[in-house]
């Protein structure tokens, strides 16, 4: 069994303590928090030990899950690492593209691995609709939240959006060649809606759009590619997939046909609904952490992703910045 800790033990915290002793490839030892009165509270809820210090925890331990906020997120990791244990590390992988670079340098050196929780790449309507997306040529994705005031410290990019980058980077094989954007901060000092255009080498073209002021909430990403549309919904677990096949010999009497026309031939047209497994995504990333320390392969969402994320999510901030101004006061009174 792997020894580990827990470093953090706020609301997402105590959701991976609770995962955590589930595992049985894992054994937990105990966590940390800097807040000792509620690290107490805890400690009595979760039955597991509280130390008193980070350096106490590590030395117990043969991997740890960082939980904390983001600011802490380096800190953290970097001094796991060079005790050389393995480390699953909360998306953003760390609050700047420069911490990100270090923690992949030391990891190599170290030799250990290192997870980044970006957990809709474990959601169960993305595993069942990813084998579809073989070389999608648009991508529309919409992550909108409720207003929550838990996550403001931070752009809704970071927040939110980066969820929808990690995923159009592992679904989309190319380079990218250009980004711009454009973001309002509505409620907070950062911007709080934010859209984002992505466009590849080989033609893809992304369109990122994420609010963490709606009305309602919807965590939806549709992928066009030739012959096929797929359409993932991640909050609710669907999926849908509409494909154009060629007929052959008389085809499906059942199936929709099209005529294209020109002499071009017919098309059918096949509705499927891929059947979604329920299963737990954090618990599931969590898992493959641990097959990964125990097989000695790369993690599934590895540090290399978790840097390339956090870079085009940079870069998106960076975009607003230059074309929205959205630091800009509103104006008050009526119109």
């Amino acid at each position: 069994m792997i020894k580990i800790g827990i470093l953090g033990a706020g609301h997402l915290g105590k959701i991976h303590i609770r995962l955590l002793k589930e595992i049985d490839k894992f054994k937990v030892i105990g966590f940390y928090d800097m807040d000792s009165a509620a690290a107490e509270l805890v400690e009595k809820e979760y039955g597991i030990k509280y130390f008193n210090s980070m350096e106490s925890l590590l030395e117990q331990v043969d991997a740890v899950d960082i939980v904390t906020p983001t600011i802490a997120h380096y800190s953290c990791a970097s001094k796991s690492i060079k005790k050389s244990k393995h480390i699953f590390i909360e998306k953003p992988v760390t609050n700047t593209i420069e911490e990100a670079k270090i923690l992949m340098g030391l990891s190599k050196e170290a030799d250990v691995k290192v997870q980044v929780g970006h957990v809709e790449r474990f959601n169960p309507a993305f595993i069942a609709a990813k084998d579809y997306c073989s070389n999608p040529m648009f991508i529309e994705t919409h992550r909108l939240a409720q207003f929550n005031p838990r996550g403001t410290d931070v752009s809704v990019v970071l927040d939110l959006m980066i969820h929808d980058i990690d995923i159009i980077l592992s679904t989309v094989k190319s380079n990218i060649k250009r980004i711009s954007a454009s973001g309002v901060a509505v409620v907070s000092d950062t911007p709080d809606i934010a859209n984002a255009r992505i466009e590849f080498d080989n033609g893809c073209v992304a369109n990122l759009t994420a609010s963490r002021i709606s009305m309602k909430n919807m965590r939806k990403s549709r992928f066009f590619q030739k012959d096929a549309y797929v359409s993932v919904d991640f909050l609710d677990k669907k999926v849908e997939v509409i494909r154009l096949v060629n007929i052959k010999g008389e085809g499906d009497p059942l199936a929709v046909t099209i005529d294209l026309g020109n002499g071009k031939g017919s098309k059918q047209i096949y509705f499927e609904n891929p059947t979604i497994l329920p299963t737990n995504a954090i618990k599931m990333e969590l898992e493959t952490f641990a097959d990964s320390i125990i097989s000695n392969t790369t993690p599934l969402v590895s540090i290399d992703d978790g840097y390339k994320a956090l870079d085009v999510a940079y870069k998106v901030i960076e975009k607003m910045r230059v074309t929205s101004n959205f630091m800009e006061e509103p104006k008050t009174g009526s119109n």
